[in-house]
């Protein structure tokens, strides 16, 4: 499913600051825009910090930048009300019938952490070592989203940097053809410009993405602690009513009163 906000976001960024430089002109028009493109300008600024960030990070972790996009821009929410309404359930079914009758429920079950952990309690494991495997598994995730998150942390550093480098290299450029006033122009144009792109990919592209990721990474973060305190309370058999006590305080106050 798409993400509405990240696109929107981004759509409504492009078009207002679009919007506001054709307006900014005597006459507005869209040949104002003309004077903001400027292919040396993305070169020293964008080509720079990707370079400056391919050179930071291993290639273990820059060949997950697609699917790291991808999650900014994709995202599968799910539904935490239901999710605990069908834990409570499996807690009637182990304390009912046992909790070895969970073993067919697996291919009804969506989400994988949520099936290894069942799996897991059906199997009879310890109960200490089946925390330490789920806790194991929830930093894995954290670390991998980390790493992820890091990545648009380090481009959002570098384009302002390299905007900068931009700017003195256009004016260096001007200042040694002073007694060209036609050279001028464009050197103080790349100048400009470069500080310009810098600014806007790094305050309106990479640090808004880096922080949905975050929020994305505690999201499922959350999830993922629900999950293992469910399991830990079917294991040892708790009531479904404790379960479901445990459990909703994920939830927030205005659909806690709606749990079954």
């Amino acid at each position: 499913m798409l993400d509405f906000t990240t696109i929107a976001g981004l759509v409504m960024g492009v078009v207002l600051l679009s919007t506001g430089i054709i307006i900014s002109g005597e006459t507005a028009t869209f040949m104002a825009l003309r004077y903001f493109a400027s292919l040396s300008s993305a070169f020293v600024t964008f080509g720079g910090a990707i370079c400056a960030t391919i050179l930071q990070f291993p290639w273990t972790d820059l060949k997950r930048v697609p699917g790291i996009i991808a999650k900014a821009f994709q995202h599968k929410a799910t539904d935490t009300k239901k999710l605990i309404e069908d834990m409570i359930k499996y807690a009637e079914i182990a304390r009912r019938d046992g909790i070895l009758a969970l073993e067919g429920l697996a291919e009804s079950i969506e989400d994988e952490f949520l099936v290894k952990g069942l799996q897991l309690a059906v199997d009879g494991t310890d109960p200490e070592l089946i925390q330490q495997m789920m806790i194991t598994e929830l930093e894995y995730v954290h670390e991998r989203h980390s790493q992820g998150k890091k990545v648009f942390d380090a481009l959002a550093t570098y384009l302002p940097a390299f905007g900068m480098i931009g700017t003195v290299m256009g004016l260096v450029m001007m200042l040694t053809q002073l007694s060209n006033p036609k050279a001028i122009g464009p050197s103080m144009a790349l100048a400009l410009i470069t500080t310009f792109y810098g600014a806007v990919g790094a305050y309106l592209v990479c640090m808004p993405l880096a922080k949905k990721l975050e929020a994305r990474s505690k999201e499922e973060g959350l999830i993922k602690e629900m999950i293992i305190r469910g399991v830990m309370s079917i294991q040892s058999g708790d009531n479904p009513r404790i379960v479901s006590q445990k459990l909703r305080i994920f939830l927030p106050p205005n659909l806690r009163p709606k749990l079954k």
